[in-house]
């Protein structure tokens, strides 16, 4: 029987450095990664030692200047990064996306002297983020939030609770949206507080149907104290931040979704292969074949609209419609992609024996964190058609 093994996928990068990076991404994700994922899933365990790893190899802040620690590297590259390590193992992928997520606001909009006492640390001095906007009452309608900061002084108190936070209560710096004025989204800024501030704590971490790797629980704010030197941005222009962080977060989750569905893409091929019925591999029957073609199809065509949102990131141009296609259609195809590769292996994909079942609980995940699809659809439409109600 021919080999038909799962090939990596090839990769067009823009420079002989991006595939350099690709091949060490790979190294790590076959070495330190996924040996351990299905193992460490199931015991809901956070990898820390990885995300050190990924610091100390310069990967957790891959599209920010390299003044201040960063990787300088296109979002085109950072995203196929992303897959890379989400194909291994959601936790890390996501793990990462979100800490670029959080340290988004300090890079785009903190000042000099902040970005020079803060940065360096964020993006290669082996912290971890998390970003804090959604609440038990506002997670969609992330502009009625209620935490709020009040001046007091030089310093802003912090009061409220934050909900679905990834890496909430592990995480060393927490970016903070907190009502500072009126109700709306222009009474809301942005905060950087340290993961050990007095009076932040976490609840325990929700039990989840994928993804019990990464933690997610409420994070809350009794009082919080910061100095106003952690105001990032303006007062009033933190819901701006917000938004603008989450264009470029969806095509992370883009990215990430594209990964898993790689990955079971993978897993079902392999499976095919190998796999006899009626004394042939059940690869050679028609119906399967097709199923795979569409499952290859549909991740081709999902890397190629979130690379092209990507482009036009890098290429400094408006690219909001394109990151809500991309999230919208990427992690869809992720959910039938998963879901196909649990069919094709049968009873065996039904089971924790084989990785199919893992990728298709997470899969279900990324259409909802960052935005949920319905919200995609609504972002589209307004781009297309005006907002609504004119």
């Amino acid at each position: 029987m021919p080999d038909r093994a799962p090939q990596p996928v090839d990769r067009q990068l823009p420079t002989d450095e991006a595939r350099d990076l690709i091949s060490l991404v790979r190294d790590i994700a076959q070495r330190e990664i996924a040996p351990k994922a299905a193992e460490e899933e199931d015991a809901g365990r956070f990898p820390r030692e990885v995300f050190s790893l990924l610091s100390e190899s310069g990967l957790l802040g891959l599209p920010y200047d390299a003044d201040h620690g960063g990787g300088e590297q296109p979002y085109e590259v950072y995203l196929q990064v992303l897959e890379e390590l989400a194909s291994a193992r959601l936790t890390v992928g996501l793990g990462v996306s979100v800490h670029t997520l959080a340290s988004y606001a300090l890079a785009a909009y903190g000042t000099k002297e902040q970005q020079v006492e803060h940065l360096p640390a964020m993006l290669g001095g082996g912290l971890l983020g998390a970003y804090c906007l959604s609440e038990p009452s506002s997670g969609s309608d992330a502009a009625s939030l209620r935490t709020k900061a009040v001046r007091d002084g030089d310093d802003w108190v912090i009061t409220g609770t934050k909900a679905w936070i990834t890496h909430g209560g592990i995480a060393d710096f927490y970016t903070v949206m907190a009502r500072t004025g009126q109700e709306g989204p222009r009474g809301i800024t942005a905060f950087l507080v340290p993961g050990d501030a007095e009076g932040l704590s976490a609840a325990v971490p929700e039990k989840k149907m994928g993804m019990k790797g990464s933690p997610t629980a409420q994070v809350n704010f009794d009082g919080v104290r910061v100095g106003d030197a952690r105001r990032l941005g303006e007062e009033g222009q933190g819901f701006a931040i917000a938004l603008s962080a989450l264009d470029s977060g969806r095509l992370g989750i883009a990215a990430c979704a594209i990964g898993v569905a790689q990955a079971a893409l993978d897993e079902a091929v392999s499976y095919a292969a190998s796999r006899k019925q009626f004394g042939r591999p059940i690869a050679d029957f028609q119906g399967l074949r097709f199923m795979l073609a569409d499952m290859a199809t549909q991740i081709e065509a999902g890397r190629a609209l979130y690379l092209a949102a990507a482009r036009l990131r890098d290429a400094g141009r408006p690219f909001a419609k394109q990151a809500a296609m991309a999230k919208l259609h990427c992690t869809d195809t992720a959910m039938r992609v998963t879901t196909d590769a649990v069919q094709i292996l049968g009873g065996y994909g039904y089971t924790a024996d084989f990785p199919a079942e893992r990728y298709m609980r997470e899969a279900k995940v990324l259409q909802i964190v960052e935005g949920t699809n319905q919200i995609q659809r609504m972002v589209i439409a307004r781009h297309l058609a005006g907002p609504e109600g004119r």
